[in-house]
């Protein structure tokens, strides 16, 4: 009986360690108002990467970036015009985000391969998501997109 309960709590730690190593491999997350504090202070750019439907719907977090990552070139498009914005300095600190953070995981992943070494996913998004309340739950500020 003994045996048989290690191996059950031997398997569960394993199983919690596994998933802890593939919610790391992302990358580095941070808060909305993180991001925030981190932008208004310049240490951070901002990027939204959702479609402009999207930021009709809620506005864009202010002074961030508007790059949709539906590009027409795919995600190496993405990547392309992301780096040409911050005119190739791939060490500059990035916060993406998205809707709810799912779509910033795999964008901050193809940064990342592509050599971008600060990718941060503000995983709770503008509305949202198990990370946190969100940019505009939280009363962030965001700028009107009127004509996107």
């Amino acid at each position: 009986m003994f045996a048989q309960r290690l191996t059950v709590a031997a398997a569960a730690a394993l199983t919690l360690l596994s998933i802890s190593a593939c919610s790391t491999e992302s990358g580095p997350t941070l808060t909305a108002p993180e991001a925030f504090e981190k932008h208004q202070n310049g240490q951070l750019t901002l990027i939204d990467i959702r479609r402009p439907d999207e930021w009709r719907k809620t506005g864009v977090a202010d002074g961030a970036l508007r790059i949709n990552m539906v590009h027409p070139q795919g995600a190496s498009g993405f990547v392309q015009q992301v780096s040409a914005e911050l005119d190739g300095q791939r060490d500059t600190p990035i916060g993406l985000i998205c809707r709810t953070g799912n779509r910033t995981t795999h964008m901050q992943k193809a940064l990342r391969e592509a050599g971008f070494t600060q990718v941060y996913n503000i995983k709770e998004g503008m509305v949202g998501s198990g990370a946190g309340p969100g940019w505009v739950a939280r009363g962030l500020p965001v700028e009107p997109c009127k004509t996107c």
